[in-house]
């Protein structure tokens, strides 16, 4: 029997300028309040850890933005396409940010999450986070401001 060696379906690549047309184009799709140019390159230049997940086609899947902070890693955005949404690239790419994250000595993780976004929510919960907190009035929102859930999970 003869096994043949394939790539994975997915390749993760840190974030680049280059990369940012094709970022707030999926941003800009799926979220009415979106990230701007401003706040990924604010991103990268702090230093924060940002990657892409191609498919073998080299189309963008999904992005993810993790600033990490002594021990801990606060998760400051993870998109997926939304015609990519519901195959598993969110829970891939946050299984990856948390290994990024374990890799800077990351105990922990943090994120904010609306509790508009019970998808999101479902897919955090499932990976372990538990909710923490609420930081009132912490996304805009149509109405004026949306409470934030904050979640952790130990890495």
């Amino acid at each position: 029997m003869s096994a043949v060696l394939r790539e994975p379906a997915e390749q993760l690549a840190p974030l680049r300028p280059l990369d940012l047309a094709e970022v707030l184009a999926i941003e800009e799709a799926a979220y009415e309040f979106p990230w701007t140019h401003g706040n990924f390159i604010d991103s990268l230049r702090a230093g924060h850890s940002a990657w892409t997940m191609r498919d073998s086609s080299g189309n963008l899947i999904a992005y993810a933005v993790v600033m990490m902070v002594v021990d801990e890693a606060h998760l400051l955005n993870l998109t997926v396409a939304s015609a990519c949404q519901r195959f598993g690239f969110g829970w891939r790419m946050l299984e990856a940010m948390a290994e990024n994250a374990r890799g800077y000595g990351a105990r922990t993780m943090l994120l904010e999450v609306r509790p508009s976004n019970n998808a999101a929510q479902q897919m955090y919960s499932r990976y372990g986070f538990v909710r923490i907190g609420t930081r009132r009035g912490y996304y805009p929102a149509r109405s004026g401001r949306e409470d934030a859930i904050v979640m952790r999970v130990s890495l």
